[in-house]
């Protein structure tokens, strides 16, 4: 039980790191393939990196939540109700906090934080002080 719970929670870590790496990098190939040897832009390189891109993230999601559900069934969990749209909710926020009181957060959760956060700290890291400067040198 325990390595089937390590297993999930490194598989949703693989997931939740390919929906913002793997994902782009196959709809940037996928693009470039379609492009060819072309020197301008084709609008068929730039609408299939589009649609590669969606729909990678959208079955990569599909399998994350594919992989809390399996990861909740094994631990026990039990399985959150519907949530209501924000407008129909209580301007107390009653509900949402016996919530999360309630079932606090999953492993599977918070790998999801961790990547989110180590995604966008990568970013920032990138951005500063490796992508160099697009302005030209006066």
């Amino acid at each position: 039980m325990v390595l089937k719970r390590i297993g999930l929670v490194a598989a949703s870590a693989l997931v939740s790191i390919n929906i913002w790496t793997g994902a782009p990098l196959l709809a940037v190939w996928i693009g470039s393939k379609v492009q060819g040897s072309l020197t301008t832009l084709s609008m068929s390189a730039v609408l299939s990196v589009i649609g590669v891109l969606a729909l990678t993230v959208l079955a990569l999601a599909f399998l994350l939540a594919q992989i809390n559900r399996a990861y909740d069934d094994l631990v026990g969990r039990a399985p959150v109700g519907r949530q209501t749209s924000p407008w129909l909710r209580s301007m107390r926020g009653e509900r949402e906090a016996d919530i999360r009181q309630k079932h606090g957060m999953s492993a599977i959760e918070k790998v999801m934080v961790a990547t989110v956060v180590a995604g966008a700290l990568a970013f920032e890291v990138w951005f500063f002080f490796f992508a160099g400067s697009s302005l030209p040198n006066a």
